[in-house]
Protein backbone atom coordinates (compact mmCIF):
# COMPACT_ATOMS: atom_id res chain seq x y z
CA UNK A 1 0.00 0.00 0.00
CA UNK A 2 1.39 3.42 -1.06
CA UNK A 3 1.53 6.39 2.24
CA UNK A 4 2.50 9.75 1.15
CA UNK A 5 3.59 12.42 3.88
CA UNK A 6 3.83 16.02 2.93
CA UNK A 7 5.99 18.52 4.75
CA UNK A 8 7.00 22.11 4.24
CA UNK A 9 3.98 23.89 5.48
CA UNK A 10 3.76 26.93 7.09
CA UNK A 11 3.06 30.53 7.62
CA UNK A 12 4.82 32.93 5.32
CA UNK A 13 4.54 36.67 4.27
CA UNK A 14 3.39 37.67 0.90
CA UNK A 15 6.29 37.55 -1.57
CA UNK A 16 7.96 35.07 0.70
CA UNK A 17 8.88 31.11 -0.16
CA UNK A 18 8.30 27.52 0.72
CA UNK A 19 9.82 24.37 -0.41
CA UNK A 20 6.97 21.39 0.03
CA UNK A 21 8.41 18.34 0.45
CA UNK A 22 6.21 14.51 -0.54
CA UNK A 23 7.37 10.75 0.85
CA UNK A 24 6.28 8.05 -0.76
CA UNK A 25 6.18 4.46 0.88
CA UNK A 26 5.28 0.96 -0.40
CA UNK A 27 4.93 0.97 -4.23
CA UNK A 28 7.17 1.91 -7.21
CA UNK A 29 7.70 5.52 -6.76
CA UNK A 30 9.55 5.92 -9.96
CA UNK A 31 6.60 4.07 -11.99
CA UNK A 32 4.42 6.63 -11.28
CA UNK A 33 4.07 10.46 -11.99
CA UNK A 34 2.97 12.49 -9.37
CA UNK A 35 0.85 15.89 -8.93
CA UNK A 36 0.48 18.70 -6.04
CA UNK A 37 -3.43 19.48 -5.93
CA UNK A 38 -4.74 22.89 -2.84
CA UNK A 39 -7.72 23.07 -1.38
CA UNK A 40 -8.51 26.83 -0.29
CA UNK A 41 -10.71 27.67 2.57
CA UNK A 42 -14.13 26.90 1.19
CA UNK A 43 -13.87 26.01 -1.92
CA UNK A 44 -12.76 22.91 -3.44
CA UNK A 45 -9.45 20.97 -4.49
CA UNK A 46 -7.83 22.16 -7.13
CA UNK A 47 -5.12 21.16 -10.20
CA UNK A 48 -1.49 22.77 -8.57
CA UNK A 49 1.24 21.11 -10.71
CA UNK A 50 2.28 17.72 -11.96
CA UNK A 51 5.36 15.87 -12.78
CA UNK A 52 6.12 12.99 -15.18
CA UNK A 53 8.23 9.79 -13.89
CA UNK A 54 11.37 10.77 -14.43
CA UNK A 55 10.70 14.46 -14.19
CA UNK A 56 11.56 15.79 -17.52
CA UNK A 57 8.00 16.42 -18.17
CA UNK A 58 6.10 19.27 -15.62
CA UNK A 59 2.76 20.89 -16.01
CA UNK A 60 1.49 23.76 -14.27
CA UNK A 61 -1.67 25.80 -13.46
CA UNK A 62 -1.99 29.57 -14.85
CA UNK A 63 -2.32 30.90 -11.46
CA UNK A 64 1.12 29.12 -9.91
CA UNK A 65 2.93 29.34 -13.47
CA UNK A 66 6.36 31.19 -13.35
CA UNK A 67 6.21 30.87 -9.49
CA UNK A 68 6.28 27.05 -8.28
CA UNK A 69 8.28 24.64 -9.54
CA UNK A 70 7.53 20.62 -9.10
CA UNK A 71 10.62 18.50 -8.98
CA UNK A 72 11.08 14.68 -8.17
CA UNK A 73 13.84 12.72 -6.57
CA UNK A 74 13.25 8.79 -7.31
CA UNK A 75 16.22 7.70 -5.36
CA UNK A 76 14.85 9.03 -2.44
CA UNK A 77 11.12 8.22 -3.39
CA UNK A 78 10.32 12.47 -2.93
CA UNK A 79 8.50 15.14 -4.97
CA UNK A 80 8.94 18.60 -4.42
CA UNK A 81 6.94 22.19 -4.87
CA UNK A 82 8.98 25.14 -4.74
CA UNK A 83 6.73 28.04 -4.22
CA UNK A 84 8.02 31.47 -4.77
CA UNK A 85 6.66 34.84 -4.58
CA UNK A 86 3.86 33.52 -2.40
CA UNK A 87 0.57 34.97 -2.63
CA UNK A 88 -2.10 34.97 -0.19
CA UNK A 89 -4.55 33.21 -2.72
CA UNK A 90 -2.30 30.45 -2.40
CA UNK A 91 -3.33 29.72 1.19
CA UNK A 92 -4.99 26.18 1.14
CA UNK A 93 -4.07 22.81 2.30
CA UNK A 94 -1.54 21.35 -0.23
CA UNK A 95 -1.73 17.29 -0.86
CA UNK A 96 0.66 15.23 -2.87
CA UNK A 97 -1.04 12.68 -5.05
CA UNK A 98 0.11 9.80 -7.61
CA UNK A 99 -0.74 8.44 -10.65
CA UNK A 100 -0.20 4.87 -10.82
CA UNK A 101 -1.27 4.05 -14.56
CA UNK A 102 0.00 7.43 -15.98
CA UNK A 103 -0.11 7.92 -19.77
CA UNK A 104 2.84 8.68 -22.07
CA UNK A 105 0.80 11.36 -23.91
CA UNK A 106 -0.24 13.55 -21.09
CA UNK A 107 0.43 14.58 -17.46
CA UNK A 108 -3.26 14.27 -15.68
CA UNK A 109 -4.53 17.13 -14.16
CA UNK A 110 -7.73 15.57 -12.92
CA UNK A 111 -7.53 14.85 -9.20
CA UNK A 112 -9.85 11.65 -10.48
CA UNK A 113 -6.85 9.92 -12.21
CA UNK A 114 -4.35 10.07 -9.18
CA UNK A 115 -5.21 6.54 -6.65
CA UNK A 116 -2.84 8.10 -3.68
CA UNK A 117 -2.99 10.37 -1.38
CA UNK A 118 -1.02 12.27 1.22
CA UNK A 119 -2.74 13.93 4.00
CA UNK A 120 -2.40 17.58 3.34
CA UNK A 121 -0.10 20.54 4.47
CA UNK A 122 -1.72 23.92 5.49
CA UNK A 123 -0.04 26.78 3.50
CA UNK A 124 -0.94 30.33 4.94
CA UNK A 125 0.28 33.61 3.53
CA UNK A 126 -0.50 36.55 5.05
CA UNK A 127 -0.21 40.04 3.84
Amino acid sequence: QVQLVESGGGLVQAGGSLRLSCVASGGTFGRYSAGWFRQPPGKGREFVAACSVGGGKTSYADSVKGRFTVSRDNAKNTVYLQMNSLEPDDTAVYYCALDIDPSPYYLATDQAKYEHWGQGTQVTVST
